[in-house]
């Protein structure tokens, strides 16, 4: 989703490629999150990318330009143990803590559509939306509560249908949730691991269970499960558990005791290699019969393509007891992928949305095999398709007017489906958007468009829901919807487009990627940051009722005016930069990336062809007028806040090519500092793709001319921050993601790096430190502040390798981005699962 400028067809855009996830279990993924923004920013490559098979037919796939979230944390490797994760956990929870209290800064609810901010490029005014909140990957009823899961914020739950959520998962290790079920006890069973499979979708520590709704919980099992991603929880009538997961179909006795057992996973993979097929994306039970499905949305190589399909057991899922389904009637037994499935209240049917790596591997405008139903209840059918993109497309769908975008294209990343129990014909299906049939499939009607946007009925249409949807649940005569946007619900009866009551105002999850602040009066402080798929946000102050959303779509960094904090700088995805001079109202696109000024009909001579999903661009330490950003060049700007960049003339000046990788690809920008004529820029080469082409470096101007630094200590991962001193430009510290190569081979030692002449020599600082990925430092008062995917740690700049960890309360989710308060005073963490967290630090 993006602002109503910019209608761009993103097909031609698109780069068909993979991703790689968290865990040695994950598998490559395959395909690009394309999400429309508006009318103008429309069709941006927003999660991940196509699977490529090579042409030796090994798995080599590549990743897509938006997929580097995941691969910046395994490469140079294609995998990382479960136990990696735990392990960081475990030793980071035995480091001593310095510091007091975090507080939310996100509190609020966050509108996404606020009056008065209507930019025509970068809004998302009209969309339809309302308040907004993060990622919703499952959701469960009890009688009296509804549980919801998120994608890095932990498990939620309500009392009062929405009126109010409270956070029901405390300090447990993984805040990545896939799935969430509530059995016959009561007991609330949560699978951790976000199976999603976008780029950050991460990997999980296994099931836990509780006995108070949410309030303590105890895991079920021991590491069996650990590193993998859960599609589903389900329980069989005598208790027993079943896990479908990117690890195959597991089963618990329901007395939560003893260790989980695997009872199918058909392709041989005694190494958990990422590059096969045992993804079981969904698991029903009837009775004895268990039916699951195996379908990576990809396919994998053409040795492992014979295991995908259906699966059914009829001896209650006991190991050696499935055998593969061969279905009759519409559905193409050899092109199924990702499938998630319904009986219906009776069981007298049996409902599907599949999944095409077919329509994958081409790069169409969909990925949707279609939407069937088994009318007899038998998975082997005759199945009928009720539904396709182009018939869903004409079912009152927004997609219908979006060139190269339609119904399905993320079928890969969108899919859950609910039968009414009390009407068989009364079916829910979600996608990009929220169908609905009371007729059995004879007809649909999108009852939750994608948005108002270009809609027949628009200006004067109803709310809608936002969209990618994740999770369906019917519970006391209502339908609930999770999505990228947060959760929805409406009662049964009402039926067509609208009546959806919007329960986000208290549903703090929202996912950044990095954030700012800058002074506004009265002693205010204004608190930007960009977030996945729900645009750049700005809070005018910590007593404001309400955050606000003047830019939609992907957000990225943030750059922001530390002395005016109405001014501020964005980025869309791809370096697509836009600055506001007045707190957002309006925007300017300043983007030196070719094709990123959607306002603009021309070229800018020179401009930068490529930059990451996720773009650095960063101020001058000693100069907040002074910008560098960084795509295959180092970009220079001296304009600040009157920037131009058009095709007529760009204030943006090509300072340096980072070069060419072993194979060919562009070297791509990944960090940037710079203190006054120095500057330095981390890189990756190969496109940042774990495998053989993966480099990493750091080029600098120090001393003059341009130059890659070349010290035998830094390690050959991610680069993902660095750090000048203001008052020395030789003076540097480097962050390295991923983890060491006592996990990863070829990984090297250490996180955080310390340089005090100019990148020649390097001295690791990593001391006492976890071993996880590094994602950001700051340093204040004579302490460096440092950022990882497992916890927060402080140390004194002078005793740098002594760390402890950074205060108490902060949410377990990763920490992208650090930010400081205007007198620098205060940390802020910008936290991908629970929004923006303050700290002091005098």
């Amino acid at each position: 989703m993006n602002g109503q400028g910019r209608l761009v067809t993103v097909i031609a855009a698109l780069t068909v490629m993979t991703t790689t996830i968290l865990t040695s279990s994950t598998a490559n993924a395959t395909s690009d999150r394309l999400v429309p923004p508006s009318p103008a920013r429309y069709a941006a490559t927003h999660h991940h990318g196509l699977s490529i098979v090579e042409e030796d037919h090994d798995a080599g796939e590549i990743a897509d330009r938006a997929e580097e979230f995941a691969n910046q944390r395994i490469a140079p490797g294609t995998s990382v143990p479960a136990a990696a994760v735990s392990t960081a956990l475990a030793d980071g929870a035995r480091l001593p803590v310095a510091g007091g209290q975090w507080q939310e800064v996100t509190g609020q609810p966050y509108q996404s559509e606020p009056a008065g901010y209507t930019d025509p490029v970068e809004s998302n005014a009209g969309a339809g939306w309302g308040l907004v909140a993060g990622r919703i990957t499952a959701l469960a009823p009890d009688s009296r509560v509804i549980y919801a899961g998120t994608a890095d914020g932990g498990v939620w739950r309500t009392f009062d249908n929405g009126g109010h959520w409270w956070p029901a998962w405390g300090g447990l290790g993984s805040q990545s949730v896939g799935a969430v079920l509530v059995d016959r006890a009561h007991r609330v069973w949560v699978g951790t691991g976000e199976a999603n499979t976008s780029s950050d979708s991460y990997a999980g520590q296994g099931v836990y269970v509780s006995d108070t709704f949410g309030t303590f919980y105890r895991k079920v099992g021991g590491d069996e499960i650990d590193g993998s991603q859960i599609f589903r929880l389900t329980r069989a009538g005598d208790g027993t558990i079943f896990a479908a997961t990117t690890h195959g179909l597991w089963r618990h006795s329901p007395s939560t005791y003893g260790p989980w057992q695997q009872v199918f996973a058909p392709d041989p993979n005694p190494t958990r290699s990422p590059y096969r097929t045992n993804f079981t994306t969904d698991v029903q039970v009837r009775g004895q019969t268990v039916l699951t499905t195996i379908g990576w949305r990809g396919g994998t190589a053409p040795d492992d393509l014979s295991y995908n399909g259906l699966y059914v057991s009829n001896a209650g899922g006991a190991p050696g007891s499935f055998s593969l389904v061969h279905p009759t009637g519409d559905l193409n037994a050899g092109d199924i992928g990702r499938t998630t499935l319904s009986w219906t209240g009776d069981g007298k049917q049996l409902w599907a949305i599949v999944q095409s790596p077919t329509l994958q591997a081409s790069g169409g405008d969909t990925v949707l095999q279609g939407v069937f139903v088994s009318a007899n209840g038998d998975p082997a059918g005759p199945w009928r398709k009720v539904g396709d993109s182009d018939s869903l497309d004409h079912s009152g769908s927004a997609l219908l007017y979006q060139d190269g975008f339609h119904v399905g294209v993320q079928a890969w990343y969108n899919q859950a489906i609910t039968v009414d129990p009390a009407n068989p014909n009364h079916v829910y299906v979600s996608l990009e958007e929220v169908f609905e049939t009371t007729d059995g499939g004879r007809t649909f009607q999108a009852a939750g468009p994608y948005w108002n946007l270009r809609l027949p009925c628009n200006p004067n249409c109803p709310q809608t829901t936002h969209p990618d949807q994740h999770a369906l649940a019917v519970v006391n005569g209502h339908v609930w919807i999770g999505s990228d946007g947060g959760v929805w619900h409406r009662p049964l009866g009402h039926q067509g487009y609208g009546d959806w009551t919007n329960t986000n105002a208290t549903l703090h999850n929202l996912q950044y990627y990095g954030a700012g602040t800058g002074s506004l009066p009265g002693g205010r402080t204004a608190y930007w940051g960009g977030l996945q798929d729900n645009g750049t946000s700005v809070l005018l102050g910590r007593n404001a009722s309400t955050m606000i959303q003047p830019a939609g779509g992907d957000g990225g960094q943030v750059l922001v005016d530390p002395r005016n904090g109405n001014n501020s700088v964005g980025e869309y995805v791809n370096l697509a930069m836009y600055v506001t001079t007045d707190g957002g109202h309006t925007f300017r696109t300043i983007s030196p990336v070719c094709g990123g000024n959607p306002d603009d009909p021309g070229t800018m001579p020179g401009c930068d062809p490529t930059a990451r999903f996720i773009a650095p661009f960063t101020a001058d330490v000693t100069d907040p007028n002074h910008w560098v950003a960084g795509g295959e060049f180092v970009w220079d700007d001296h304009a600040a806040w009157t920037t131009r960049c058009h095709s007529d003339g760009c204030d943006w000046k090509n300072v340096h090519d980072l070069g060419k990788g072993s194979n060919g690809a562009p070297r791509l920008a990944t960090a940037l500092t710079v203190n006054g004529s120095t500057t330095y820029a981390g890189w990756v080469a190969g496109g940042g793709n774990p495998g053989p082409a993966f480099a990493s470096g750091i080029d600098t101007n120090y001393g003059g001319t341009w130059h890659t630094v070349t010290a035998p200590n830094l390690p050959q991962r991610f680069l993902a921050s660095l750090r000048v001193d203001p008052h020395d430009a030789g003076h540097v510290y480097a962050v390295y993601s991923g983890y060491s190569r006592h996990w990863i081979p070829g990984g090297g030692v250490g996180h955080v790096f310390e340089s005090r002449d100019g990148g020649a020599h390097w001295t690791d600082i990593s001391g006492n430190l976890p071993d996880t990925p590094g994602d950001d430092l700051v340093f204040t008062h004579g302490k460096l502040v440092l950022a990882t995917d497992t916890g927060m740690f402080v140390a004194d700049a002078d005793h740098a390798a002594r760390w402890s960890r950074l205060g108490v309360g902060l949410p377990g989710s990763v920490v992208n981005g650090l930010a400081l308060s205007p007198n620098g005073n205060a940390v802020v963490a910008a936290t991908h699962g629970r929004g923006l967290w303050q700290l002091s630090v005098r």
